[in-house]
């Protein structure tokens, strides 16, 4: 029994590199080190997208698709999301800075963004060759994307990654000294 579990735990976690991505638009994958260039820029090429009136399915997809990874890091804010591979929000920091690469490329080809796109992808890859961003690779470099599925944290991995579980503890500590706070408060008035 306990051999079974352990198997079905290991083949879970290595499923998201292994089998094909779903349908959608097909993402490709990015190196540890590109992925911390581009959370630089992921600013830049995100105000370039909004500013786009013109756009079409493809483009849309990839925006939402982003923004939907991006929520499911929790913005970024965990500690580690971007350079500790043991991270449980690693992989899905990948799979929304992916989709923010590509966004761009796909940006590069729209006509209204096309002048803004390109020049800000010069100054992309300029900043990775200085930095030597494509030979650093991790477990998820390899590992392409699609907008038809949501690479989510590895939320059982948050209680063996001490930063992630720093950070859990304290914002439950916040929500329960702030429910005090709110709920205390009440009481005492009650009284």
């Amino acid at each position: 029994m306990l051999l079974a579990l352990l198997a079905a735990a290991s083949a879970q976690a290595h499923s998201g590199s292994s089998a094909p991505p779903p349908p959608g638009i097909q993402i490709p994958s990015l190196t540890h080190g590109q992925m911390a260039v581009i959370a630089r820029y992921r600013g830049d090429i995100l105000d370039l997208a909004q500013r786009q009136t013109v756009t079409d399915p493809t483009f849309r997809r990839l925006y939402n698709h982003s923004n939907l990874q991006f929520t499911y890091c929790l913005w970024g804010l965990m500690p580690g999301s971007l350079g500790d591979e043991g991270s449980p929000f690693n992989e899905c920091s990948h799979a929304y800075l992916a989709t923010t690469k590509a966004l761009l490329a796909y940006m590069a080809t729209m006509p209204a963004a096309e002048r803004q796109a390109k020049a800000l992808i010069s100054h992309i890859d300029a900043d990775m060759v200085r930095s030597g961003a494509s030979w650093i690779l991790c477990q998820f470099s390899g590992e392409a994307f699609s907008t038809g599925a949501v690479v989510e944290p590895r939320w059982r991995d948050m209680v063996f990654h001490l930063p992630s579980l720093a950070v859990l503890m304290v914002t439950i500590a916040a929500l329960a000294a702030a429910s005090w706070a709110i709920f205390g408060a009440r009481r005492v008035r009650a009284v």
